[in-house]
């Protein structure tokens, strides 16, 4: 740990990165993989558990904190850390997103973004320096610029449009972030799927000499292919001293994929929401515990985890847990794909380090395609 902000780079094999973020409330080991805590809370899991599978930071939302709790309160109790007993590193996303996915609540204009709260029908406006002020008051150790996402496929001048404004926004977030020692705000590259965008977006977010980076608007509606292309582009643009994020992505092959590109952070709701909908990661690949064929299946998920939801819970258990919507079954696929995900993470840091990356790939897909074991 330290008082400042500090990326160092510790290996790379090809374009894939080893290395550590350094902050006063602690150091986050990359490839990293966020945790979603939306409301202050990663959803069916206590945080302790979230720390205890090596998650070294977790993800909080300015939009939704921004209605409940409150900024204004979750300062006048402390900080977010304080409030939900987390003291690691908090990102918290700027609302940007909100802008895509509740299109049909807000109005967007040159000086922000005027939401109707999907609670109780509220107006809020959140511009660029309400964004960082909020964040500021939950007292966010990463700050997002607020940008406007755009879902894909969007028309070229609608995407360049959202690309231009998230550009004076973040001019506009980084002064109202000012100098917040130990803490950084990331800008965000936007530019949809069209790659000469994506480049302007990328060297003028460069220009602002910010402490890192984000690639924003993908994951959102376009093939993989795509979004491994947009990526490709931008990742040599950005500076290499400093952490590479891509925004809610994604699936496990996603983030072994994007790690090849150069990609440092991630995050993305999946692992929970799945869980909660009975859908197991594993090295096996997806589990559907919804299925029959588990009914009478007594063994665990995989009795070679670590984790006790995946190794000590038999299947049929985990399948009845699902089928009467108990909500210890959501809890439980919850905490096995969270360490799934963790693992992978640790496995990807470590193949980095040995120099077999690509090796790991292989050998990870192989697996996935193998599949799960065989019915009883």
């Amino acid at each position: 740990m330290t008082e400042s902000f500090q990326f160092k780079l510790h290996a790379t094999d090809g374009k894939a990165r080893r290395g550590e973020v350094s902050m006063p409330r602690g150091t986050i080991r990359t490839p990293a993989f966020m945790p979603v805590g939306t409301v202050g809370t990663v959803k069916a899991m206590y945080l302790d558990q979230v720390k205890d599978l090596g998650a070294d930071i977790i993800l909080g939302n300015t939009y939704h904190l921004m209605l409940r709790p409150g900024a204004e309160r979750v300062a006048r109790l402390g900080g977010l850390h304080n409030l939900i007993r987390w003291q690691g590193p908090i990102l918290t996303d700027s609302g940007g997103f909100q802008v895509m996915s509740l299109a049909g609540l807000r109005k967007l204009d040159e000086q922000g973004v005027t939401f109707k709260s999907h609670v109780d029908g509220a107006l809020f406006h959140m511009s660029p320096e309400r964004s960082i002020e909020i964040q500021g008051l939950l007292d966010s150790d990463i700050q997002m610029q607020l940008d406007e996402c755009v879902a894909l496929p969007a028309e070229p001048k609608e995407i360049e449009r959202a690309m231009e404004m998230s550009l004076r926004w973040a001019e506009r977030c980084k002064v109202a972030f000012g100098d917040q020692p130990g803490k950084a705000m990331f800008g965000i590259v936007q530019g949809g799927d069209i790659p000469e965008l994506r480049v302007r977006s990328a060297e003028a977010l460069k220009g602002l000499d910010l402490k890192g980076y984000a690639v924003g608007g993908l994951a959102v509606g376009e093939p993989q292919e795509v979004m491994l292309r947009m990526l490709d582009i931008t990742c040599p643009v950005l500076p290499a001293e400093k952490p590479r994020y891509l925004m809610g992505v994604g699936t496990p092959d996603d983030i072994l994929r994007s790690v090849a590109h150069g990609i440092d952070m991630f995050d993305c709701v999946m692992p929970t929401r799945s869980g909660r909908h009975g859908l197991a990661f594993t090295r096996y690949g997806r589990i559907n515990l919804r299925n029959a064929r588990h009914a009478e299946d007594m063994r665990p998920l995989d009795e070679q985890s670590s984790c006790p939801a995946t190794r000590d819970y038999s299947r049929a258990y985990l399948h009845h847990l699902i089928r009467s919507n108990e909500s210890l079954g959501g809890m439980l696929l919850s905490w096995n794909n969270l360490a799934y995900y963790q693992e992978l993470m640790s496995d990807i840091r470590l193949a980095i380090e040995e120099g077999r990356f690509t090796d790991f790939i292989t050998e990870t897909q192989e697996t996935w395609r193998r599949g799960d074991l065989a019915p009883l």
